[in-house]
């Protein structure tokens, strides 16, 4: 599930807390509604997001309604650097929305720092302005035409803008003192629509995690980027059905089996001229190019994914020749992870594996004068032990550091560490809960983005070794108005220890009194049960909670960040072992906690938890009701690169997908159904609640359907969340709360 972001600064939220602490002081006494927490936008706001360091470690900034906003590292005070008046009137206006989502939901940025910090590159819908800092001036650069593939890459000189223009790859210089624009320069002509030159597809920015296909060379001269054809790739198509006469969009998207896009990486000079190819052995409409990169001014860095997901190999490349050289490599029987990113300089290789059964920094060297002279050797594994490191957040080669998030110590949360490359670590944070940090490119300070179940979130700016100063937080709830989650353990069938919260109703303890909903998400690259401010999702439970109901989350076998065994029992298993696992937290819960009544059980989720919805009410008898938003109904509908590196090839294992797609057990559904669906979700497609729709149709079985027109997978938006709350909040007030029938009042 995503989320809306809005961003407030301390100033505005200062404004609106004197009114909403006043109204928490009564929360005991009112109940929260949907429309508070959906109708008007977040509640609570939101810490900063988007934080950018520049590129000197000077500046660090974000984005939110009041503008592009700077920190005082000194103070952590923010005050505005670009208004949000003076943004909008560069913006083209042009974002639809499938764009706005997407930059929201793959993080895409609207702004950059030129290396010299005195400037900001602007990208406004697909229009880029250079912003001087002194003079508050905007000169616009150029225009990608349209807002959702631009990819503005400055170079490392700060004199060039390279981006993406219909398909191709553009360059741009950036404008000179007196203002005089340059003409911009095509170095990949002849794009089309399926020939994408430096551009992400859809598949690869979703599911590989990718965010620019292209990157300029250390010296600035040349830019390597990726081709994708999507020539054999099949389309999908998008209706929008609100028009008087209907329009079509079309999305290529590989399905499991399908062709994927051919992939081949590239290098191509500023100065124009044909582009050099690099000789790699991937199979054409096959395997995947998840990340590439400069080793040096004269050689390329390149990771190669087999289509199985099995083989990943690290390759060098002469960018004169095209030869390539395997100097790294790693194998796996079922599956890697889902962390694709590499770094490379300065004659080291930095990257994570679950080789030794967690995921682990591993530091590699190879000859910086002859990178192509060897193979490249393990000198060190940085971190090690019985937890995951989470996220690799900055490698600063001067200082020979890497600063990373892991849950050592406590699967649940998420604390800041930073390792030496002689392997000594030191831990930045301490308090109990999540933290999330941004470092300084040149070391030495970072921002802290902290919360936990019984605290919203908070910004810090820190030093390495020094003290921290507050930026941002909210209080705009007095937390003992608010329940708090209870975390409890479960045991699987298996004897792994399974983790899970539970939110009671407030003085509901009479035996059998008080109906159960499990909200799980279940599927693989996600872990929910973490100490950590619940955002919108957690007051919709406080919700629930204030009706009568109490919530339970699990994470079962299958998901994220429990090491490589954890997460590979999903590998060919997509449904009875995830409710196997469901079905233990909730007989857990039921022994614990005597207000439950196991005669009214209800379940919900969205996306892979929709799917599992619909897994659970056709493969249990014992839930009333259930919801399902945005479910994948059967796993040939769904993407090749996530789908298959669980359940294989279709081509290969056909069975696995008939087994574990539950279009085809529509026959069995038991309790009262909810299905909801965006009718232009590009991630999970509309033909999914469809299919299933025509099967229980066929068999006779009653079903509710929302649709909401034109909403992408997160059916985003103030004007349509509050009626897709309400009526999961009806749905279940409906079929739950009443007393089955004949039973003791």
């Amino acid at each position: 599930m995503f989320l809306p972001r809005h961003s407030r600064t301390v100033a505005a939220l200062a404004l609106a807390g004197a009114f909403l602490l006043a109204t928490a002081a009564h929360a005991a006494d009112r109940q929260l509604t949907v429309d508070d927490i959906f109708a008007h936008g977040s509640m609570i706001g939101h810490a900063p997001s988007g934080l950018t360091w520049s590129p000197d470690g000077h500046h660090l900034t974000y984005q939110d309604a009041q503008g592009i906003m700077e920190i005082d590292l000194a103070t952590g005070k923010p005050h505005v650097l670009l208004s949000a008046d003076k943004l909008a009137s560069l913006s083209s206006g042009k974002a639809n929305e499938q764009a706005a989502d997407h930059r929201q939901r793959y993080q895409q940025a609207g702004y950059l720092w030129t290396p010299d910090g005195q400037h900001l590159l602007l990208d406004q819908d697909g229009v880029f302005w250079l912003y001087d800092l002194a003079s508050g001036h905007a000169v616009q650069v150029a225009s990608s035409g349209q807002a959702s593939e631009d990819s503005p890459t400055l170079a490392p000189d700060g004199h060039s803008l390279a981006f993406i223009r219909d398909h191709g790859l553009s360059v741009v210089a950036l404008p000179s003192a007196d203002g005089t624009a340059a003409t911009v320069r095509t170095l990949t002509p002849g794009s089309s629509a399926t020939l994408l030159n430096g551009q992400v597809d859809w598949v690869y920015e979703e599911e590989l995690g990718v965010r620019s296909n292209l990157f300029w060379s250390p010296d600035s001269q040349r830019i390597a980027y990726l081709q994708m054809d999507e020539s054999k790739v099949p389309e999908y198509p998008i209706e929008d059905w609100l028009p008087t006469h209907a329009a079509v969009a079309t999305q290529r998207y590989p399905q499991p089996g399908d062709p994927n896009p051919a992939v081949r990486l590239g290098v191509v000079a500023v100065s124009g001229g044909p582009t050099t190819w690099i000789q790699l052995p991937v199979r054409p409409n096959e395997d995947y190019i998840p990340r590439f990169g400069w080793v040096d001014a004269h050689t390329l860095w390149a990771e190669t994914l087999t289509r199985d997901h099995q083989h990943k190999t690290l390759w060098f490349a002469d960018v004169a020749t095209g030869q390539a050289r395997a100097v790294l490599s790693e194998s796996d029987a079922r599956f890697f992870d889902e962390r694709y990113d590499v770094w490379v300089g300065s004659g080291h290789i930095l990257l994570t594996s679950w080789q030794d059964g967690h995921t682990h920094i591993y530091l590699y060297r190879y000859d910086p004068s002859h990178p192509m002279a060897a193979d490249a050797t393990l000198e060190r594994q940085l971190t090690r032990g019985n937890f995951e490191v989470t996220r690799v957040l900055n490698v600063d080669p001067d200082h020979r550091l890497v600063d990373y998030q892991s849950n050592e110590g406590n699967w649940t949360e998420r604390q800041l560490w930073q390792v030496t490359w002689d392997g000594h670590k030191t831990r930045l944070t301490s308090e109990p809960g999540v933290h999330d940090g941004h470092f300084a490119p040149t070391g030495g300070a970072f921002s802290d983005d902290f919360s936990s179940r019984a605290t919203t979130p908070q910004l810090q700016v820190c030093r390495a070794a020094g003290s921290c100063r507050l930026v941002w937080h909210t209080d705009v709830f007095a937390h003992d108005h608010l329940p708090v989650p209870q975390q409890f353990t479960a045991r699987a069938a298996d004897g792994t220890t399974l983790y899970a919260t539970i939110l009671l109703p407030p003085g509901k303890t009479d035996p059998a009194s008080v109906p159960l909903i499990l909200n799980p998400y279940g599927g693989p690259g996600v872990m929910t049960v973490t100490n950590h401010w619940g955002g919108d999702g957690y007051l919709f439970d406080v919700v629930l909670a204030q009706h009568g109901f109490a919530v339970v989350h699990a994470d079962g076998r299958g998901m994220d960040d429990r090491g490589r065994d954890f997460q590979q029992a999903a590998w060919h298993q997509f449904g009875p072992m995830q409710l196997q696992d469901q079905l233990a937290v909730a007989d857990a819960a039921l022994g614990r906690f005597p207000q439950l009544d196991r005669r009214r059980q209800g379940w919900w989720g969205w996306s892979w938890g929709g799917t599992f919805t619909l897994w659970a009410l056709t493969h249990s008898d014992r839930f009333r009701a259930g919801v399902s938003v945005a479910p994948v109904t059967s796993w040939r509908d769904y993407d090749s690169i996530y789908t298959e590196r669980y359940l294989g090839d279709p081509r290969t294992t056909p069975q696995v997908y008939d087994d574990f797609s539950v279009v085809h057990f529509a026959a069995n559904l038991k309790g009262h159904l909810l299905l909801i669906h965006g009718t232009g979700d590009d991630n999970v497609h509309l033909e999914n609640a469809i299919q299933f729709v025509q099967q229980m149709t066929l068999h006779n079985i009653p079903y509710a359907l929302n649709l909401y027109p034109r909403k992408t997978h997160s059916i985003a938006g103030s004007e349509v969340r509050p009626h897709l709350y309400n009526s999961i909040l009806d749905h279940f007030e409906q079929y739950l709360m009443p007393l089955p029938a004949g039973a003791a009042q």
